[in-house]
């Protein structure tokens, strides 16, 4: 008995040794290697040997801090207004550019709040990164439940023995074989601020009264924007994997359910979605990693832009790392990356365990 049971796990490590050799060779050393990067200042492309730095780059990278700005007064102790009425305060650059102050040197205004005539504002000493991860965030947080419910909303209503419900399935699966690059220009045609689909189709829906939007071109529309097309290029291939869980669900648990007198709502909240369970965890995990992996709509359609309001960590390493040709800033920014999605990855492992 032993001697077989060797045999046989001898037998599964050998057809398992190019999987693990796959990962070792394309995951695991590449992050010890970026790892290592991160703590010097190897750049791609300089005549200049590189040293070790330590921590200076993780430092240099995430540093924040909080100003507390009183308002600026006059001789007699009032405060002093702007034309519009609005307090004035000390600039920031006077105190991240002094020397009294050096725990704020270099650092830059993020944003500010107020609270009575106190103003505090929130410096950093890399400005853009912190917008990428909130952006980052962001995205993750909205498109990970919406992409998921549009694609479970979808798998139900393919999941029916109906003439031509392949051509639906097709249709809407057709999105995802397509390349990104391609999606991402027709819908940058679509955005389009001047002759774009959308504005034309507003325009139409609302005889005229919708003049037009520049929706890549707004701050305040470009990530949302994108979140929109990366929802709508991507759930179809989530509406596959939700439509294979369906149809692992016993057809007896529908049937016990109908005699029993349950309603449509109830069957899927105690005979679906319970057999969904693991599909649903799965579908979880995949959306959260590909939504951290933004960066082929940022870079076709905003490169970042406007002022920085669509700028993501992948992105921004890649930035860095080639475009700048700081390999090290890259490679701090991309640790950072993956020991944030490696601990998502836990605590959801976490929240959707068997509970016994």
């Amino acid at each position: 008995m032993a001697s077989k049971l060797t045999q046989s796990n001898r037998a599964g490590w050998l057809f398992a040794l190019p999987g693990f050799g796959l990962i070792a060779a394309f995951i695991i050393l590449p992050f010890f290697f970026a790892f290592w990067l991160s703590l010097t200042n190897q750049r791609l492309i300089s005549p200049n040997p590189t040293e070790f730095v330590g921590l200076q780059n993780y430092s240099a990278l995430m540093s924040l801090a909080v100003i507390t700005l009183e308002p600026e007064r006059d001789d007699a102790g009032a405060v002093l207004r702007d034309e519009d009425g609005a307090i004035e305060y000390p600039r920031v650059r006077s105190i991240t550019r002094s020397d009294d102050y050096p725990q704020y040197r270099g650092m830059q205004e993020w944003f500010r709040w107020q609270s009575g005539d106190t103003a505090r504002v929130l410096v950093a000493s890399d400005v853009v990164f912190w917008k990428a991860l909130t952006n980052t965030l962001l995205f993750v947080l909205v498109v990970a439940p919406v992409q998921a419910a549009c694609a479970l909303g979808l798998a139900l209503l393919i999941n029916q023995r109906l003439r031509g419900i392949n051509v639906f399935r097709a249709l809407y699966f057709m999105p995802v074989v397509v390349s990104i690059v391609v999606v991402s220009l027709l819908w940058r045609f679509i955005y389009d601020g001047e002759d774009g689909l959308l504005n034309s189709v507003l325009g139409f829906l609302t005889f005229g009264w919708f003049e037009g939007h520049d929706w890549l071109g707004d701050p305040d529309t470009a990530l949302g924007s994108i979140m929109a097309m990366s929802i709508w290029q991507a759930v179809g291939f989530h509406m596959v994997i939700w439509l294979a869980g369906l149809q692992t669900i016993s057809p007896t648990l529908y049937e016990a359910a109908a005699i029993e007198g349950s309603s449509k709502w109830q069957t899927f909240r105690y005979v679906t979605w319970p057999g969904l369970r693991n599909t649903a965890v799965l579908i979880l995990i995949v959306i959260t990693m590909q939504s951290f992996a933004l960066f082929a709509q940022i870079d076709v359609m905003t490169n970042g832009g406007p002022l920085d309001s669509t700028q993501t960590m992948v992105f921004q390493a890649v930035e860095r790392g080639y475009g700048r040709q700081d390999i090290s800033g890259g490679s701090t920014i991309s640790v950072v990356l993956f020991l944030l999605v490696l601990t998502i990855s836990l605590i959801q492992r976490y929240l959707t365990r068997e509970r016994t």
